[in-house]
């Protein structure tokens, strides 16, 4: 297979950063990617108030990150209306300094077994264009991933890419730890 391009991602709006920094709106995100749900299986499946997860719901869509698909019939007659997530998230950057990401992360990975995590940790000292050439490279094979057709069958997975500086150890003088590095890092929505 050819090397994935890597498209130009743009920076949120205002209020994409914001509806992108909140744990339970990733969620959303993550759980109707493949499957529409509406607002009461939302709720149910994040253990929300149902007028909490419209709230959520409505940042998500007036942003464009989940979309409205037409009205069908629920339990007992109701209308119903089922969202998607639209995978606009994956296109845009987001402040690299909220936490939302990581907590969303743990509040998924958490009821998973340990026997079905896999993880891994590895430390690097890398000149600068070889950490370029490693961001690079993460990039094309996320992107590359995130191209191919979904198998509605295949079991769905989850991946969180963290890419940082280590803080030393022993403090300078003025005794504040240093951190070297851009501040770039990757992300996934």
């Amino acid at each position: 297979m050819p090397p994935a391009t890597v498209p130009e991602r743009r920076d949120a709006t205002d209020a994409e950063a914001r509806a992108l920094a909140s744990t339970v709106r990733l969620r959303i995100l993550r759980i109707t990617l493949d499957e529409p749900l509406t607002n009461r299986e939302i709720a149910a499946a994040l253990d929300l108030n149902p007028a909490t997860a419209l709230h959520h719901v409505r940042t998500l869509v007036d942003t464009g990150f989940l979309e409205a698909l037409p009205a069908r019939r629920g339990r007992r007659g109701a209308r119903e209306i089922p969202y998607r997530a639209t995978g606009r998230s994956w296109q845009v950057r987001t402040p690299t300094g909220s936490s939302s990401l990581v907590e969303t992360f743990l509040a998924e990975i958490g009821p998973v077994p340990e026997a079905d995590r896999e993880l891994t940790r590895l430390g690097l000292r890398l000149p600068p264009e070889e950490l370029e050439e490693l961001r690079r490279r993460l990039h094309a094979l996320l992107e590359e991933f995130s191209q191919r057709p979904r198998d509605p069958a295949a079991e769905p997975w989850s991946l969180l890419v963290a890419l940082h500086p280590e803080v030393r150890r022993a403090p300078r003088p003025g005794g504040a730890p240093t951190v070297s590095g851009t501040g770039r890092g990757l992300q996934a929505g």
